[in-house]
C-alpha cells in the first residue's frame, strides 16, 4: 500500500514541477487522507477518513468519483465510523486498466475485495449510487460474509438479466447512445472534460430521461448557458473536471454502459443483507418503464427482503450531494440499527 501525501483540499489544481510530470493536488477537505492500494496490478486511489472497526465503503456512479461522497464521508467519520471511498479502475486518480474496453463489473467487485483484504477489513457496510448498486449488490451476493448492510441511491436492486427498459425507450436514449462504440467518444470529444461533466450533471439533475432526437447528440441536449444545479458549485465542477482530464472517459463508457449485459455469474439473486434504498422523487430514473411499479408495488423486496425504501420528494439523481444532511441522517440511522 502506498500512502499519498496528506492532502489539504477537496478541489483540485494541476501542479507542474521542474523536471517532474504534472500532478493533481487537492486544495481543501483536510480531514480526508488519500492512499494508493495495488490490486490486480493497478494502483487504486482510496480516500479514507475516520477510525475504528465500523467501516463504510462508498461506491460512486457516473460521472462521479470519490469526491461525490465528501459530505457523507465527513459526517460518518464524525459519527464514529471509518469511511472509505475508492475511485474505480480507470476513474479519478486510479490507474486505467491496460484494456479499458474489456473492463467488467466483476473487475470492480474483485477490486473491492482486494482493497478490503489489503486494509485487513473483515466486514463493511456498502453505500452506492447510480450504477454503484450493481457491484455493491454483486459483492453482497458473492461475499455475504463480508457485508453488514447495503445502502443504495438512484437505482434500485434489479436481479441479473436483460433490462426491458432499453427495448422500450427510443433510439436516442442516452444509455443506448453511449453503448454504441465511437459515438459517445465523438460526442464528448468536441468538448473539454469539465464541460462534459457539467452537461451530464445538468441532464441527470432533471426529472426527464435524457433522450436525443435522431440527428442530435446527447451533449447537444444542454444549452451552454444553462446554470449548474444550485447545490453544485463551480469549485465542485473543477474537482470533477480535473480528474476526468486525467482519466478520460474510456473506462467510464465501458462500465457502466457497455458492460450492462455482462453475466455476473450469480445463481441465487436473493440479497440476505439488510438494505436501505434512498430515492429522489424527481430522479429521472423513476420514469424508466416499469421502474416505479417495481419499487412502489414492493416487487423489489422479493429480491431484497430486508429492504427499507425512503423517498425524498424534492430529490434528484444526485440526492447525496443535493440534500446531504437529510441523506446523512438516513444513513447514520440505518447503520446504527445494524452494527
Amino acid at each position: 500500500m502506498q500512502v499519498a501525501p496528506f492532502w489539504t483540499a477537496c478541489s483540485f489544481r494541476l501542479v507542474t514541477r521542474q523536471g517532474r510530470s504534472p500532478k493533481l493536488e487537492l486544495m481543501r477537505c483536510n480531514e480526508i487522507q488519500h492512499k494508493y492500494i495495488t490490486v490486480q496490478g493497478l494502483k487504486l486511489h482510496v480516500a479514507d477518513i475516520g477510525t475504528g472497526s465500523n467501516v463504510v465503503v462508498f461506491l460512486h456512479g457516473f460521472p462521479e468519483i470519490w469526491y461525490s461522497w465528501r459530505h457523507q464521508m465527513i459526517a460518518l467519520a464524525r459519527a464514529g465510523f471509518r469511511a472509505i471511498a475508492p475511485d474505480y479502475r480507470g476513474y479519478g486518480l486510479s490507474d486505467s486498466p491496460p484494456q479499458p474496453d474489456k473492463t467488467s463489473y466483476r473487475d470492480l467487485v474483485s477490486d473491492l475485495l482486494g482493497i478490503l483484504d489489503s486494509l485487513a477489513i473483515p466486514k463493511v457496510f456498502l453505500i452506492a449510487k447510480d450504477f454503484g448498486p450493481r457491484p455493491a449488490y454483486t459483492f453482497a451476493l458473492l461475499h455475504p460474509e463480508r457485508v453488514l448492510g447495503v445502502v443504495t441511491m438512484g437505482v434500485s436492486y434489479v436481479p441479473p438479466g436483460p433490462r426491458a427498459f432499453e427495448k422500450l425507450l427510443p433510439e436516442g436514449f442516452y444509455i443506448s447512445r453511449w453503448q454504441e462504440p465511437g459515438r459517445a467518444e465523438a460526442d464528448f470529444g468536441r468538448l473539454d472534460a469539465k464541460t462534459v461533466v457539467r452537461n451530464v450533471y445538468i441532464l441527470f439533475s432533471r426529472s426527464e430521461i435524457p433522450i436525443a432526437a435522431e440527428n442530435q447528440e446527447i451533449m447537444d441536449l444542454v444549452d451552454p448557458s444553462t446554470p449548474l444545479p444550485p447545490w453544485f458549485t463551480e469549485e465542485d465542477l473543477a474537482a470533477y473536471g480535473a480528474l476526468y482530464e486525467k482519466s478520460g472517459f474510456q473506462t467510464a463508457l465501458q462500465v457502466p454502459y457497455r458492460a450492462l449485459r455482462e453475466d455476473p455469474g450469480i445463481t441465487d439473486p436473493i440479497v440476505k443483507a439488510p438494505a436501505l434504498f434512498i430515492m429522489g422523487g424527481k430522479d429521472y430514473v423513476n420514469k424508466f418503464p416499469g421502474m416505479e411499479d417495481y419499487i412502489n408495488s414492493g416487487k423489489v423486496k422479493q429480491f431484497v427482503p430486508k429492504l427499507e425504501i425512503v423517498f425524498l420528494p424534492e430529490g434528484t439523481h444526485f440526492v447525496q450531494e443535493q440534500s446531504p444532511e437529510e441523506v446523512n441522517q438516513l444513513i447514520i440511522t440505518f447503520l446504527g440499527k445494524h452494527i
